[in-house]
């Protein structure tokens, strides 16, 4: 059933998507924010017991809801997954930045795409060259697309087919989503936060997220180039401050060809400061700590794109085989 839940989902998602500003973004915001306010007192237990409550109670809930729905048979179970799918996975969180850009930057309205992408990602714009406006997109772009698409895709894939349903991606949001909560009121908002939950929150996302990227990474080499996709993963992961993320965005600038990272402006993930220490080709290039390939052009926002859905159709074609498979065994 989780391959038509998931071709369900994101067939729903196309046709009614969720607003930006909904109910559901609303009500995780007051509950990892309610979780902080009363369960962190500063200790280092304190914040184990924060994110358990935060990240776990919602995914013990669904799966709850999974086992309390069995009795009446797999549609039942079915209309869980796919209810579950339709806000936890899909291109919506970001879908609406990306075109947004993507527009201004073909009619050439420069200042628009830097506003939108300032909103988007909560960082300065401004002054960003319009290569640099690119290299931040495409970035920000694929990362987006991992762990709203791909992360939650694998976690609901693999727990699914242990019996649990759709805990898996509940569990993935809603790490992905603490992690990303308590940095952004510490950095944009600039309200005092526990460094120690925010530090936990965002190493436990890291095992968490640790296979989906490779697979998401992989994905991108088969249905890319294949060579300097996998070239790209084992030299030029490491110019990106948090690993998971270097190994997504070397291998789909080796999979698109296209240049990515770079000393010339700060991004909100990458960490620019870093450099290469194995392979010439970027300072050949002119642009040290950069990956290999040609420099960012508009034409590469629709690469992206086309490597995206051609690794969602890989990942839904090897999910229908098995599901095919278990079928007839």
């Amino acid at each position: 059933m989780s391959f038509f839940a998931v071709v369900l989902a994101l067939v729903l998602e196309q046709l009614k998507p969720l607003p930006r500003d909904n109910r559901v973004h609303h009500a995780l915001i007051a509950w990892v924010g309610w979780t902080g306010r009363n369960f962190d007192a500063g200790r280092r237990h304190h914040t184990v017991l924060v994110w358990v409550i935060a990240v776990c109670a919602p995914a013990l809930l669904v799966l709850v809801a999974h086992l309390a729905l069995r009795p009446f048979g797999s549609l039942a179970t079915l209309a869980l997954d796919v209810a579950v799918l339709y806000v936890t996975l899909g291109f919506r969180p970001f879908s609406h930045y990306f075109s947004g850009i993507r527009d201004h930057l073909e009619r050439g309205d420069e200042a628009a795409a830097r506003a939108l992408l300032a909103e988007w990602r909560h960082l300065d714009a401004s002054e960003l060259p319009r290569a640099e406006l690119l290299r931040h997109v495409l970035e920000h772009a694929l990362l987006a697309a991992h762990r709203h698409v791909f992360g939650v895709f694998f976690w609901f894939v693999l727990l699914s087919a242990l019996g649990l349903g759709p805990i898996g991606a509940v569990l993935y949001r809603m790490a992905e989503f603490a992690s990303r909560y308590w940095a952004f009121r510490s950095r944009t908002l600039d309200v005092p936060v526990n460094e120690q939950l925010k530090a936990l929150s965002q190493q436990l996302f890291s095992w968490i997220d640790h296979v989906p990227a490779r697979l998401t990474a992989f994905g991108f080499a088969v249905v890319g180039n294949f060579e300097e996709a996998v070239g790209g993963w084992r030299r030029d992961a490491g110019l990106w401050a948090h690993h998971n993320e270097g190994i997504i965005l070397a291998a789909a600038a080796g999979a698109v060809g296209v240049q990515l990272g770079g000393s010339a402006a700060p991004g909100v993930t990458p960490d620019r400061s870093k450099t290469f220490t194995r392979g010439a080709g970027a300072e050949a290039e002119g642009a040290a700590g950069s990956t290999p390939g040609m420099s960012p052009q508009l034409a590469h926002l629709q690469s992206v794109v086309a490597l995206v859905w051609r690794s969602v159709v890989l990942w839904l074609l090897l999910l229908a085989l098995l599901t095919l498979a278990n079928l007839l065994g």
